[in-house]
């Protein structure tokens, strides 16, 4: 990565800052004064909208209530009963006052059941337009009669006084009431009813027809309000220039500022109102299509800028709910934040001016000291966390940045030492006394304790202290006070001092322990406020390790229980092998602890840490795990014919059957007049030599170190003796003894056998059975270098009672063998952390010798450990020693030492480690642990080391006995 040069000065810095600062916040504070302008204009634009809206309720209802409050007492009125035009001009005073109180009524008039109809208007000053009525004219009565089917229409011209000026008949004044929508919705209602706003026809005028029918004559009595006072009130309304209002019906325009744009002149058709789209007005267009609530203003935007709109309703205009439409401009709208804003920059350039001024004297009198403090600084940058930092000024500003750094830095070196604690320390104690350590330098104070809580007492117990005499040892905890348990430990602390407690709990919320530093009463009450947050927050992660390292402990006790448990049962498997697997872990052990402390020699330099030890010690457990695999009656054969069961029971037999043949032919010599003193002789010959060759196989079975061949020889000689079977050997076998019969035919009975004989049948092929122990073996992935025998096993009878040392036979030597291939196999298979990936290797390299002719994999002397020939050794010594074996006496100590001489002069094990055994007395300690008083005689350890100094196996430093 490039490095970048500095380029810039603290006084540079200070004035670009102040400039970029100050553009920041003129910014920030044009925009959130232009937001905030913003919302004040468009919330008073919403209030005067609304204001106007109740304004325009309030003038409609002006307008239509009187109208229909008067059309309500005119339903009494002679006039719904008035058959003849006399009659209905007779009540031309009651219409025409109603004309002059409702300035927004400009006709009354009645559709009668008959089709009369008779209407009186007020006629404006300047008369009506396309109407040809006399001078002075004030009011205008227009009356249709039937007479049958002909119509007689007639209007007659009032004055301001009601006196009739004159009348005249228009024959083309053809209406009918009761086609016109008025009429037709009166008959439906007994209320008052109002039609939709229209164009009216005479006078062009904006309003809508209220009507009420006559319960009595069904007469239906109208007057037309017109509402085109609601156009001037929307003219007036203009929040700013090109704001664009309108009030529709329905989708009618009611009123616009624009008569021309509200008034639709269609060819011959008759004016009417304009629709929304044909008001041409998009942007109303838009906002007509829009669903927006009543009182909220939105932001439109379109191609010609932003609008804001709103909607208001109106009472009741006809039968729809009418609505105001307002858009105003937001260019017109923001144009006075505008120019607001354009004078706040300008004195804020001069003030950026005057302050960048001010801005470079300053940081001259920052530069010395803080340059002093970004030397200091350069420390923490280089992780140096121990140096001091502060500086001396006059400016308290920067006086308290050197000792808030200075307090950084030791802050940050205490938090990077806790950590360092908490993720690197293995061991609980330690890792509890060095947080605690530097907890206490954080407090200022003297000492402190952790108590760690014991669920089975359900009680506090110290954990670790620092000048903790006057901490109790433990605290018992109830129900009640296991929530609070950091008050129970204040309220037994002494009162003369300071203390922060503060419980741990892990992440189920469940106790783990409590902390208690005692603080400096010199702590200011933040600090100490800080420091009660900063322990808070470490609170978690400090009750997170010790749950850590204590499920580990669990789990590294549960591991070993499994593994002992394992070991056990191996152990128990065989009542001639208990306890092998527990006794040489032990003696293991002293023999690498006496290892790792020699200070001089060959050994000298070997070490071990922590977890090595431990895989070593697991490794121990485990050196014999494969022996789950042994065939149980081969691990306890005592004789060299047992199997399940010992089959000199079945030999004895057969001599049984010879001795019971040699009397038959006693008795038949007898029978036949042979002599009688020669046939007893014969007879007792033949059960003297009967009694001496079992005796002799008998003694062949029990085994020994070794048998002669002149033995062997004579076992032979017994074997070729014969018997006669008369029974069939295929009847109640097992399958598998039947597969093994497949391949021998059948032979008539009776059959003559051998007395000991070497049968097809005994001997047991592999199968698909055999191990991948040789070394040419594609299976074989571990390193194995072993020949198996041709047969799996080897029953016949001399076969097995010609073995010269001991009771098992090649192939029960394999199999016994073959526990250490299989440890290795078994133990390869499980997921070992890290720290205990070689477990498997050492636990199957016990039994490989320096010379390489060990098994299972003739490792030699540069590919075995210290760990390795340790444990090797204490296999041996212990087989040696054990009493418990059914093919051997229990050696004493020294003939134990005598073998294991021997064995270190031919290279099968470690000479070194052999001489560190005796001159530190691990096998005298281990005699007093295990072995019985017979066996614990003395070992003349000099003249061993002496004989091993001797055949030039050790060193005269290896051989010094210890002081």
């Amino acid at each position: 990565m490039k490095r970048v040069r500095p380029w810039i000065t603290l006084q540079g810095l200070i004035a670009v800052s102040i400039v970029i600062c100050l553009l920041t916040m003129l910014a920030v504070t044009a925009f959130q004064g232009y937001r905030g302008a913003r919302a004040v204009l468009v919330a008073a634009a919403a209030d005067s909208a609304m204001q106007f809206g109740a304004l325009l309720d309030e003038r409609a209802d002006r307008l239509l209530t009187p109208s229909e409050d008067a059309l309500r007492l005119l339903v009494h009125d002679p006039l719904v009963s008035a058959r003849t035009l006399s009659d209905r001009v007779g009540r031309l005073p009651a219409l025409a006052q109603l004309l002059r109180d409702g300035t927004a009524v400009s006709a009354v008039y009645a559709g009668y059941p008959d089709g009369d109809f008779f209407l009186v208007r007020r006629v404006p000053e300047g008369g009506i337009d396309g109407y040809d009525l006399p001078e002075g004219t004030h009011f205008l009565a227009q009356s249709i009669e039937r007479d049958g089917e002909v119509l007689h229409g007639r209007w007659l011209f009032f004055d301001k006084e009601l006196h009739q000026m004159g009348s005249r008949p228009v024959p083309e004044y053809r209406y009918d009431p009761r086609t016109r929508p008025w009429y037709q919705m009166a008959q439906q209602s007994a209320e008052v009813v109002l039609t939709e706003p229209y164009l009216y026809f005479t006078t062009h005028q904006v309003g809508l027809t209220m009507a009420l029918r006559s319960q009595l004559t069904a007469t239906v009595l109208g007057l037309d309000a017109a509402v085109d006072d609601l156009a001037v009130e929307v003219e007036d309304m203009h929040l700013t220039p090109g704001t664009e209002m309108a009030i529709v019906s329905g989708n009618r325009v009611v009123a616009y500022p624009d008569v021309d744009r509200l008034i639709v002149l269609e060819g011959v058709e008759a004016p009417r109102l304009a629709t929304i789209d044909e008001l041409d007005v998009p942007v109303l267009s838009e906002l007509a299509a829009m669903r927006i609530a009543s009182s909220e203003v939105r932001r439109l935007p379109r191609e010609d800028g932003d609008w804001y709109v709103i909607s208001l309703p109106l009472s009741r205009i006809g039968e729809d709910l009418g609505r105001v439409l307002i858009a105003i401009p937001g260019r017109e709208l923001m144009s006075s934040v505008v120019n607001i804003l354009k004078h706040q920059a300008v004195w804020a350039l001069v003030l950026m001016l005057l302050l960048v001024l001010i801005g470079w004297a300053l940081g001259q009198r920052l530069g010395g000291p803080l340059k002093s403090l970004a030397d200091q600084v350069g420390y923490l940058a280089d992780m140096d966390f121990s140096q001091k930092i502060g500086v001396r000024s006059r400016i308290r500003e920067v006086s308290e940045l050197g000792q808030v750094l200075g307090r950084m830095a030791s802050a940050i070196h205490h938090f990077q030492q806790i950590s360092l604690a908490l993720s690197r320390e293995a061991r609980l104690e330690r890792m509890l006394d060095e947080v605690l350590g530097h907890l206490i330098e954080m407090a200022k104070g003297r000492g402190g304790a952790v108590f760690l809580y014991e669920e089975k007492s359900a009680e506090l117990v110290l954990a670790s202290g620092i000048n903790a005499d006057h901490y109790p040892q433990s605290i018992l905890l109830d129900e009640e006070l296991r929530s609070k348990p950091e008050r129970v430990l204040a309220t037994r602390l002494d009162r003369d001092h300071r203390y922060l407690t503060l419980a741990l709990r892990d992440r189920r919320e469940s106790l783990i322990g409590v902390l208690a530093v005692e603080v400096s009463p010199l702590l200011s009450g933040k600090a100490l406020r800080s420091l009660r947050q900063f322990l808070d927050s470490l609170s978690g992660t400090l009750a997170v390790a010790i749950e850590t390292r204590q499920l580990f402990d669990d789990q590294r006790r549960l591991m070993e229980s499994i593994i002992r448990l394992l070991a056990t049962a191996i152990d128990a498997k065989s009542p001639y092998t208990g306890g092998h697997c527990d006794r040489v872990p032990q003696l293991a052990e002293m023999l690498l602890n006496r290892a790792l402390s020699a200070e001089n020699g060959s050994l000298a330099d070997f070490s071990m840490d922590e977890d090595e030890r431990y895989a070593f010690r697991i490794a121990a457990w485990m050196h014999d795990c494969g022996k789950i695999t042994s065939p149980e009656y081969v691990v306890d054969k005592a004789t060299k014919l047992e199997t399940i069961y010992n089959r000199i029971h079945e030999i004895r037999t057969r001599f049984e059957v010879l001795w019971r043949d040699a009397e038959i032919r006693y008795w038949q010599g007898r029978a036949d007049g042979q002599d009688e003193a020669a046939l007893a002789a014969e007879l007792a010959q033949a059960h003297a030599r009967l009694q001496a060759e079992f005796a002799e196989v008998a003694k062949a079975n029990v085994g020994g170190e070794f048998m002669r061949d002149e033995d062997i020889a004579q076992l032979q000689q017994i074997a070729r003796q014969t018997w006669t079977r008369h029974f069939d050997d295929r009847l109640g076998l097992s399958q598998q003894e039947m597969r093994q019969l497949e391949t021998v035919p059948e032979l008539p009975l009776p059959v003559v056998e051998q007395l000991l004989s070497d049968k097809p049948e005994h001997k047991v092929p592999w199968g698909d059975r055999k191990p991948p122990v040789a070394s040419d073996d594609p299976r074989n992935e571990w390193g194995f270098d072993m020949k198996p025998p041709e047969y799996s096993f080897d029953l016949g009878e001399l076969h097995n009672l010609s073995i010269q040392r001991g009771t098992l036979t090649a192939e029960e030597r394999f199999k016994i063998n073959d526990h250490i291939v299989q440890t290795l196999i078994m133990l390869s298979t499980l997921p070992f952390p890290r720290a205990l990936r070689n477990v498997p290797q050492l636990a199957a390299t016990h039994h490989e010798k320096l010379d390489g002719t060990g098994y299972p994999r003739r490792l030699g002397e540069d590919q075995l450990s210290v760990q390795d020939r340790v444990l090797a050794i204490a296999d041996i010594f212990e087989a040696l020693t054990a009493a418990d074996r059914p093919y051997k006496s229990a050696k004493t100590l020294s003939e134990a030492v005598k073998i294991m001489l021997f064995m270190a002069k031919d290279r099968h094990i470690d000479p070194t480690l052999l001489a560190l055994f005796l001159r530190t007395g691990v096998h005298e300690q281990y005699g007093q642990l295990f072995l019985s008083d017979f066996q614990r005689d003395d070992v003349d350890v000099s003249e061993c080391l002496a004989q091993l100094r001797e055949w030039g196996l050790i060193s005269e430093q290896d051989s010094q006995p210890l002081a």
